[in-house]
């Protein structure tokens, strides 16, 4: 692409350094509600409640009182909570994102940019040893905008101290990436381990 050489380098976590599937809430969840599986997983999730959520705009609390209603659930808080967290996990691809992350703290400034909830933050942070790959980490529910959203990523550029044509970013999602695109960081959809190298060396980038 050419330009302003890169300084930092932007990983979404979602999908590239860990995977998740809501459909085992939505499944564990109908097991206390009337409703079945495909009809929770319509109700909320990428719902205006989950992205106000996600946006810190709710708190814990409050987003389960509203779920509680929505899905006549017939649990409590305690119950509800490890349901909800528990969708995460590591693939083959995961690890491989996850450890040229590590490689390339070494040369660059490498920061996680994620729109995620505070329950969901707080169980990986327990569960998976992977913000060591970061310097830093901009959260949704800590800058109150989600992506695609600019004000996230003038959040990350900020804490990374570069200008957008200075970063590099991966997302598996093409919307998310076209976004950051407005602010001149020059972004690659996420297609597995061998594409993201191909396009990191594209931009000039190697690990260490």
């Amino acid at each position: 692409m050419g330009g302003q050489a890169i300084e930092a380098i932007i990983f979404d976590l979602g999908r590239v350094i860990l995977d998740f599937d809501h459909a085992i809430a939505a499944e564990r969840i109908a097991k206390f509600s009337d409703k079945g599986a495909g009809e929770i997983f319509e109700l909320f999730f990428d719902s205006p409640l989950t992205e106000s959520f996600e946006e810190g705009r709710i708190l814990p609390g409050g987003f389960f009182g509203e779920i509680k209603k929505m899905l006549k659930l017939r649990i409590d808080y305690g119950e509800f909570v490890p349901i909800w967290n528990e969708i995460f996990f590591f693939s083959e691809k995961n690890l491989a994102a996850y450890n040229l992350a590590r490689e390339l703290k070494e040369k660059y400034r490498v920061a996680l940019v994620s729109n995620i909830n505070i329950l969901h933050f707080e169980y990986i942070k327990r569960t998976f040893p992977i913000l060591d790959a970061f310097h830093n980490v901009v959260t949704s529910y800590e800058t109150g905008f989600r992506k695609p959203k600019e004000q996230i990523y003038r959040h990350a550029l900020k804490a990374l101290n570069v200008t957008g044509r200075q970063c590099f970013y991966t997302d598996d999602r093409a919307d998310l990436v076209a976004a950051a695109g407005g602010l001149g960081i020059r972004g690659y959809v996420f297609n597995g381990i061998g594409q993201l190298k191909a396009d990191l060396c594209s931009e000039g980038i190697g690990a260490a």
